[in-house]
């Protein structure tokens, strides 16, 4: 007896949708096994998303934005300088307000009436993941003040797709075969295949540095140590026989 292997390979978050939606005949002409098997595959990211930004105080308004204006245009012309280009670099938020009192409840009287009012600007830049540390280097040393979180992810995520669901079916393969020899019959070839997957969402470093708002003492530091992440893909397949 023979019995016909049909795949669905889908990406994880489909798993169960998909393979709900699947109806099994079961009766004497129509003899099933049904196997789910996932696996993955990994890549080192080659593109880094790294969050930029800064916060300026003044005693009002004016000088707040005009602080803010300087940082805003020293942080861009550096990136762009350093050869990023423009359309590589998004705006996320800016805004100019009043500082809220329990933000400066334990400064001293002078500092209060320094920190009247704040402008906070942010940027998302898109690099080469091993131009990631040099950038954050440049921003933050060009006043950065609020920098650091890296998103990695990769140029071509087809290829480790593909592996992933290449491995997965192999899987799958595999133990179909194991339960066609406990059962003395023999699997069919492949009549049927569709496969649909991505890669998992990427993990961001969750951190930001607060730099003091003096720079000029850290011209002469060195970057940070980033070395890019390794990015994972998933797939799962869903197996009727």
């Amino acid at each position: 007896m023979k019995l016909h292997l049909s795949l669905t390979l889908l990406a994880f978050p489909m798993a169960l949708s998909v393979a709900s939606a699947q109806t099994i005949q079961v009766n004497k002409d129509n003899r099933t096994i049904a196997i789910t098997a996932t696996d993955k595959a990994t890549a080192q990211a080659d593109i880094a998303t790294l969050h930029i930004g800064f916060i300026a105080y003044g005693p009002d308004n004016d000088t707040a934005y005009a602080t803010g204006s300087r940082l805003s245009n020293a942080i861009h012309n550096t990136l762009t300088a350093a050869g990023i280009h423009e359309d590589a670099i998004e705006s996320e938020n800016q805004a100019v307000s009043p500082v809220e009192d329990y933000a400066t409840n334990k400064l001293t009287p002078a500092e209060k009436q320094q920190r009247k009012f704040q402008v906070t600007q942010s940027w998302i830049v898109r690099s080469n993941a091993d131009e990631s540390a040099k950038l954050l280097d440049l921003a933050v040393k060009a006043g950065a003040n609020q920098s650091g979180q890296i998103d990695w992810s990769l140029k071509d995520q087809n290829a480790p797709a593909a592996e992933a669901a290449a491995k997965a079916l192999q899987r799958a393969r595999t133990v179909a075969e194991q339960m066609a020899r406990s059962l003395n019959v023999k699997l069919g070839a492949l009549i049927y295949a569709t496969n649909q997957t991505e890669a998992e969402p990427i993990r961001p470093i969750n951190s930001r540095m607060t730099v003091p708002a003096p720079m000029m003492a850290m011209q002469k530091v060195a970057p940070l140590a980033i070395n890019p992440r390794r990015v994972e893909t998933s797939a799962t397949v869903f197996a009727i026989e």
